[in-house]
């Protein structure tokens, strides 16, 4: 077992270098030159852009660049923001919290709504609640986070005044950008449960459950739902990373300070990591 574990998180390796990789190579692949965004509406000659440049060390090579930025990274040194010039991992940490809020809100909120739908769907098997069942996980899954975020707001900020549209603080700011998060996974889990229990109950020990006299309730928590829930469980791990994913948008839209918010400004800023040289601790874009 632990051979099985260590040759698995080997495979880790790869993986984690391929990833760093291409986010490496795509950010400096978006058009725009991050020294001039930065600088804005301020003027600044060719000779200082290109000093600052080389300040940062971006007027290297890029492997070269990606070998300095992997040394520092593996060493916990994630370099500097290029607006903030603090340490990009106190950033992370700082609102970290925020995210994690948002994602275990969603996670618990996909987890309660979609096993409680995919359980009764199959308890009620070509009934109208069923099919009522399966049209939310439809529509859950068909509908963009952004999209359904958007209508939240439209509803029940604007028209009803019934929650506040932006912010963080408080389980009222929370409740729409973690059901807009967890709709999608609401519905994977509900196909999934009521699959699950579909074929747990047709299973002879169910039966024989039936046939000994117990009651409905126990026949379905203790028995069909325990076993049913076996795919569900490696499922509700994916839906971890998909919300972690999408907790990217929800910020955005809701104006929540969190790891999604910061990766989207630090790329519209071309915020590169820094700090890969003693050089580029401290800089000004002026020199007034």
């Amino acid at each position: 077992m632990l051979r099985y574990i260590i040759q698995r998180l080997l495979q880790l390796i790869p993986i984690l270098i391929g990833i760093s990789l291409l986010t490496f190579l795509m950010l400096h692949l978006i058009p725009g030159d991050p020294v001039l965004i930065f600088a804005g509406d301020k003027p600044m000659t060719e000779e200082r852009a290109a000093e600052i440049r080389h300040q940062l060390g971006l007027d290297r090579p890029l492997w070269v660049q990606y070998g300095d930025y992997a040394a520092h990274a593996v060493r916990g040194d994630l370099g500097r923001g290029l607006r903030s010039q603090r340490p990009v991992l106190d950033s992370i940490l700082e609102v970290a919290p925020g995210t994690t809020q948002l994602t275990l809100a969603a996670l618990a909120l996909a987890t309660i709504l979609g096993m409680t739908l995919g359980i009764l769907a199959a308890l009620a098997r070509g009934t109208w609640l069923d099919t009522a069942a399966m049209t939310f996980a439809i529509l859950g899954v068909s509908m963009p986070v952004f999209y359904s975020s958007l209508l939240m707001i439209l509803l029940f900020s604007f028209t009803l005044g019934w929650l506040p549209a932006t912010g963080q603080g408080g389980v009222a700011r929370l409740v729409m950008p973690a059901t807009a998060l967890g709709l999608i996974s609401a519905a994977v889990l509900a196909r999934l449960v009521r699959s699950g229990m579909l074929a747990v109950l047709r299973q002879e020990y169910v039966v024989t459950a039936r046939a000994k006299g117990l009651a409905p309730r126990v026949v379905v928590l203790r028995h069909a739902l325990k076993n049913a829930l076996i795919p569900t469980i490696t499922m509700l791990g994916l839906q971890l990373g998909a919300l972690l994913g999408g907790a990217v948008v929800t910020e955005t839209i809701f104006s929540r300070p969190g790891v999604g918010r910061l990766a989207v400004e630090a790329i519209l800023s071309r915020s590169f990591p820094l700090g890969t040289r003693p050089s580029t601790r401290g800089y000004a874009i002026n020199d007034d």
